[in-house]
């Protein structure tokens, strides 16, 4: 998810030189104009596409591991990756000038999508499935309702005019988008942390708040009768320590720089975790799981146009509507690889035009008025 800060499931970025710098004990700090994180989303991206095609053409729920799925994973990341980047994020600006980033980064594009959704892809669904667009406008869930209802980020309705249906994954146009609002609270949360001093003089207040949002999540079962099992509480008790992992990653950048060494030991420690530990040991791998990512993207090469061009997010926000408008015509009878790259080649221009035409105009306006 810029000032060269980059926005939650979003930045340019590949630390490929081998400067060091002297405030840290060891390897070199992220260089924020030279990495490959913009790569390193639109794979995660790609990734939940791909774990989604098995939803969508009813072939279970796809490869997983230790209670996730491939997509799960995936928003892991990103929630690792934007966590380190909001961080710098904050810790860099006014709280009024972090907000109005956010803001412009996240909701014009995803407003576009909501608006596309319901004025092209639930028209043409809607009239496949009723050879006319007959009632299109007065059905419980209208398409003016589909985006008033969704338009603050809580995805409330998922459906539009009754579509999409006699597909094996009915009555939801994105299943992607519910993230968002979730990513949005961690803003806030960081927001908010951001406004005390002591969080940006010393590390180990964000570790602190690292290690009770694991401890919120491990002991959620005792939890959930004084909050009456919400689940909106449950999602964001399962997400936070993946954001708050990336910050506590960005928290000891100064110090610790990044390294092969610093990724080894980083990858071993994620591993105790996630395979030691039932329950939150997934969570409890977070900072390392980031580390490994922002490592990554200091070798990784990245292709020159998305090195510049961020279409990561346009990619997640799209390819689940286009899968779901691919099942309407019936291509979830090609199985899930054929399905997921039609879906992939369908997807990517809606993301590049969703960069070009909206995102980066905006954040460009955003940047020049601040």
């Amino acid at each position: 998810m810029l000032n060269r800060e980059t926005s939650g499931i979003t930045l340019p970025g590949t630390a490929q030189g081998a400067r060091t710098d002297p405030a840290t004990r060891f390897g070199a700090p992220l260089d924020p104009r030279n990495n490959s994180l913009n790569f390193i989303r639109l794979i995660l991206a790609l990734m939940v596409l791909f774990a989604h095609s098995f939803f969508i053409v009813g072939a279970g729920t796809g490869p997983g591991f230790k209670g996730e799925n491939l997509g799960g994973w995936a928003v892991a990341g990103f929630f690792g990756i934007s966590g380190y980047l909001i961080t710098g994020s904050r810790f860099n600006n006014r709280l009024g000038t972090f907000l109005v980033h956010r803001i412009a980064r996240i909701v014009p594009a995803f407003l576009v999508c909501l608006v596309a959704m319901a004025a092209i892809f639930a028209p043409i669904a809607y009239y496949i499935q009723h050879s006319s667009l007959h009632g299109f406008f007065q059905t419980p869930t209208t398409p003016a309702n589909s985006i008033f209802a969704n338009m603050f980020l809580k995805i409330s309705t998922y459906d539009i005019a009754g579509t999409p249906a006699g597909v094996p994954y009915p009555g939801a146009w994105n299943g992607s988008l519910w993230t968002l609002y979730f990513e949005f609270l961690c803003y806030l949360l960081v927001a908010f942390l951001g406004t005390f001093a002591i969080f940006k003089k010393t590390p180990w207040p964000m570790v602190a708040a690292f290690i009770l949002s694991v401890l919120v999540w491990a002991n959620l079962q005792k939890i959930d009768p004084y909050i009456q099992n919400n689940l909106d509480f449950n999602l964001l008790a399962r997400l936070v320590p993946f954001f708050l992992g990336g910050a506590v990653v960005k928290v000891f950048s100064k110090r610790i720089g990044l390294s092969w060494q610093g990724a080894a030991v980083a990858a071993v420690l994620a591993a105790a975790s996630i395979l030691g530990l039932e329950g939150f040991g997934n969570q409890l791998a977070a900072p390392f799981l980031a580390y490994v990512l922002l490592w990554i993207s200091t070798w990784l090469p990245s292709p020159k146009l998305v090195l510049k061009n961020d279409v990561s997010y346009g990619a997640y926000i799209y390819a689940f509507p286009v899968q779901q408008l691919l099942a309407v015509f019936g291509a979830y009878h090609w199985g899930v690889w054929w399905f997921t790259l039609a879906a992939l080649l369908a997807t990517m221009p809606l993301a590049i035009a969703s960069w070009l035409l909206v995102e980066q105009p905006i954040m460009r306006s955003v940047r020049r008025r601040s």
